[in-house]
């Protein structure tokens, strides 16, 4: 039997959520020997507009390339939790951008993990690289992909010049998830 994961990544245009939809995919169906499906939304305006990317993941061929009820949200706005959060199966991991997303009371059995990855991204010089923070945490603390298939998607997608700095926005971000899910924060 074959495991789908359907996963919904929200923020608003600059934030890199597309981009973010297309490493996770490139990481399962090129170097993990998954299958994946990337379909993403944007609003009126690309920058500052609500942005959404729609990921399934399975260990074997996927059927339906829509999500129905994503078992993992990422989620990088206030607007992006509140419009995509109701979706989210009563089960799910809800994985936030802490700073910029204020958490109310939510369902019982939704698995909240929250990390600072714009103070994070800050810290390395360059904010815009929050989405690739925020890659490091997704890919730690679900497993669904690995970290190696993560690195080699990230250094294959992003700017010319950029992968070295991206690289240790994926480490920063995988290094406080590691820390999550192993007690150490």
């Amino acid at each position: 039997m074959s495991t789908t994961s359907e996963i919904k990544i929200g923020g608003f245009g600059g934030q890199g959520v597309i981009l973010s939809g297309i490493i996770i995919g490139k990481a399962a169906s090129l170097y993990d020997e998954k299958h994946a499906t990337l379909i993403q939304a944007f609003g009126p305006e690309a920058r500052g507009s609500a942005c959404s990317a729609q990921v399934v993941l399975c260990d074997d061929y996927i059927d339906y390339p829509y999500i129905t009820r994503p078992n993992y949200e990422v989620i990088m706005s206030q607007e992006a939790l509140t419009k995509f959060e109701p979706e989210l199966a009563d089960d799910g991991m809800l994985i936030y951008e802490k700073d910029l997303v204020t958490l109310g009371e939510l369902r019982p059995g939704i698995k909240p993990y929250g990390i600072p990855a714009t103070r994070l991204a800050e810290e390395l010089g360059h904010r815009i690289i929050l989405n690739i923070v925020m890659l490091g945490f997704f890919t730690a603390v679900t497993g669904l992909v690995s970290h190696d298939a993560t690195k080699k998607a990230i250094e294959e997608s992003v700017p010319p010049g950029t992968q070295a700095l991206n690289i240790s926005a994926l480490e920063r971000g995988y290094g406080y998830g590691q820390a999550i899910r192993y007690g150490a924060i």
